[in-house]
């Protein structure tokens, strides 16, 4: 099996190293295409109006001057064009990517990448800030991730899905199972706008995030890490919400009229 890795933290970054023990703990074929700096909340982007460079920076392991998603391309249709990866392995990000983290997340764009180009992919993160002595409990990761993505690979996924997988800020004797769960919701009243001012006086801006103590509903990603379990949200690449396209399409097809419902078209 041929594993490509990638994250949105770095190339020099220590989760894409506890990546690449988990890699190795499956096969020895194991490749590394990174960004150059940090990338977090880069999301899906692309790089089309400058062009790309990357380096060797280890055996088998390169850095971009790009998103994750370049990456990815890069990976599979430049440094590996010849023999394309089995799996893509996205992580392991500095902190959670739960409810809608996903539609931020450079992490979560690196399996969404792989998934486009026919790769099964699983983006993996670790929660942190919970653990009451300060550690960053990456054993966690390292011990899990193994069984977790072999278990994974034995089931049969759709085309167009990937795997989000979230490990609790815990170690890993304390982990209370794995929970296959749904993308949450998190309360976005926390979300600020800090202003500062430089050296120069001029104002310059922080988004920042509050987070809040939530009681999140039962199966749900935020649930799982809040119970001390490690989350699986298969994420689907088709975004289409059935319900509301089918509610959609009765009314167009009840009042084919262009304009205000019952009205003609002006």
């Amino acid at each position: 099996m041929r594993i490509l890795l990638t994250n949105d933290d770095g190339a020099g970054a220590h989760g894409l190293a506890v990546l690449k023990e988990i890699a190795l703990s499956l096969t020895d074929d194991v490749w590394s295409v990174a960004p150059e700096m940090n990338q977090s909340g880069a999301s899906h982007a692309l790089t089309l109006q400058v062009p790309l460079r990357y380096r060797e920076v280890g055996e088998r392991s390169f850095a971009v001057r790009g998103t994750p998603a370049d990456c990815v391309i890069m990976g599979i249709k430049h440094v590996l064009k010849d023999h394309p990866p089995d799996l893509v392995l996205s992580g392991v990000n500095h902190g959670s990517n739960l409810a809608e983290d996903v539609t931020y997340s450079g992490t979560i764009a690196g399996a969404m990448e792989g998934t486009l180009l026919g790769i099964r992919s699983i983006a993996m993160s670790l929660t942190m800030g919970f653990d009451p002595e300060g550690r960053h409990n990456w054993a966690t990761a390292r011990e899990l991730g193994p069984v977790l993505v072999k278990r994974l690979l034995a089931t049969q996924w759709q085309p167009g899905v990937l795997m989000n997988v979230n490990y609790p800020d815990l170690p890993p004797g304390e982990v209370k199972g794995i929970a296959i769960t749904t993308q949450g919701r998190r309360d976005q009243g926390g979300l600020h706008i800090e202003e500062r001012r430089d050296t120069w006086g001029d104002p310059y801006f922080w988004v920042g995030f509050e987070r809040r103590r939530a009681d999140p509903p039962e199966g749900s990603d935020l649930w799982a890490i809040m119970m001390g379990k490690v989350s699986v949200t298969p994420l689907s690449m088709n975004m289409t919400h059935h319900l509301t396209r089918d509610e959609i399409a009765a009314d167009f097809t009840a009042n084919p009229a262009l304009g205000r419902r019952g009205g003609s078209a002006t």
